[in-house]
């Protein structure tokens, strides 16, 4: 138990401080990597049906974390090994530094005025249409941008690396890369993108909840951020953005949601937090500073889970173990009294010993 609490949170620490300290390489990402593996396996298996769709998730996210798994059995006993996977594997998979640096380029441009470079700089952080939306409107979708992301790229990472270690980590960041590549509602992905929207929406769950929690602990008003949270997260279309971009709207006391353009497509979202006041370029850098408190207090709760969860096993395995040896010391006391009421002699002599006895 020991052993591998230890070896994961010594790993999760330093894959998070990586991250930290590094962010994403602009080359050679093992995240870019997976997703040109999984782009090629598309253009093999597309058909405009949910079955081919599910297939090509099976085979990337499946495939994925069935690998991980091989490598955590392989290092399982080299405890420095294993601490090596999992630091490699959290600082794969996280990117928080990445989506900070992303969004403070894009605040800088507007708090410079320069409208032009914050347009060019916003499809780094999401899909939207950057030509169509003002300055006010890039800000807005900045702010939710980081809200999410902290949701994806970082805290539900750690909660499946709690849940299932090494397989957990890369099976979470494969599904939810699959979900940014063919989750869409086009005509293409409409029906082919479905298992893999509706997996991130199941393995996103979880994450999503710890991190709209987090976002009302850690941010300046707590009780501004569960109000929003509790009333209007439902309200959002997205299972799982509703409720951390709900939080963050109350923690920072900015109005959320509205008017959407993605692509040339117009969405008419619900207003989160209607009652505030809109966002301003000057509030990303306060989203990203509540997306790094939020993250390393997630840090924190994987750590305490994983070890929750390891002790719990070594708690169920002991009392299994327990009840199986003291039902094999009661055998050879029943014994007797299974052969009595059965009637069956002590000896049994077969007819060669008989023969043998004459």
């Amino acid at each position: 138990m020991r052993a591998d609490h230890v070896g994961f949170a010594s790993g999760a620490a330093l894959g998070f401080l990586g991250d930290l300290l590094v962010g994403d390489p602009r080359r050679g990402h093992p995240v870019a990597a997976f997703g040109r593996a999984a782009q090629g396996l598309e253009e093999r298996l597309w058909r405009d049906h949910r079955g081919y769709g599910a297939l090509h998730t099976l085979l990337c996210a499946g495939g994925t974390a069935a690998a991980a798994g091989l490598l955590t059995r392989a290092v399982r006993n080299s405890p420095r090994a294993h601490v090596a996977l999992t630091a490699a594997a959290t600082w794969a998979v996280l990117g928080g530094t990445s989506l900070g640096r992303e969004a403070r380029a894009v605040g800088g441009a507007l708090e410079a005025g320069d409208l032009d470079v914050a347009r060019e700089r916003l499809p780094h952080l999401c899909g939207r249409d950057p030509q169509a939306l003002d300055g006010q409107q890039i800000a807005r979708a900045v702010v939710e941008s980081v809200a999410e992301n902290t949701s994806d790229a970082v805290v539900g990472a750690l909660v499946w690396g709690a849940l299932g270690g090494v397989p957990g980590l890369v099976g979470f960041r494969a599904v939810n890369t699959l979900d940014a590549m063919v989750g869409h509602k086009s005509a293409r992905y409409r029906r082919f993108g479905w298992a893999s929207a509706r997996l991130d929406d199941v393995v996103g769950w979880p994450g999503a909840r710890l991190t709209a929690a987090l976002a009302v602990l850690a941010g300046p008003d707590p009780r501004g951020a569960w109000r929003v949270a509790r009333r209007d997260a439902a309200r959002h279309p997205s299972p799982n953005a509703g409720p951390v971009e709900a939080a963050f709207a109350g923690a920072l006391g900015v109005r959320l949601g509205g008017t959407l353009a993605y692509a040339g497509r117009v969405e008419h979202r619900p207003v989160l937090g209607a009652e505030l006041r809109p966002v301003r370029a000057a509030d990303i850098e306060r989203a990203v500073r509540l997306s790094r408190r939020v993250s390393l207090l997630a840090l924190g709760v994987a750590i305490a889970g994983r070890y929750a969860l390891t002790g719990a096993r070594a708690a169920t395995r002991s009392t299994s173990g327990a009840a199986t040896g003291r039902a094999l010391g009661r055998l050879p006391a029943a014994v007797p009294a299974v052969r009595t009421a059965l009637r069956i002699p002590q000896r049994v002599i077969s007819p060669t010993q008989r023969r043998r006895n004459r």
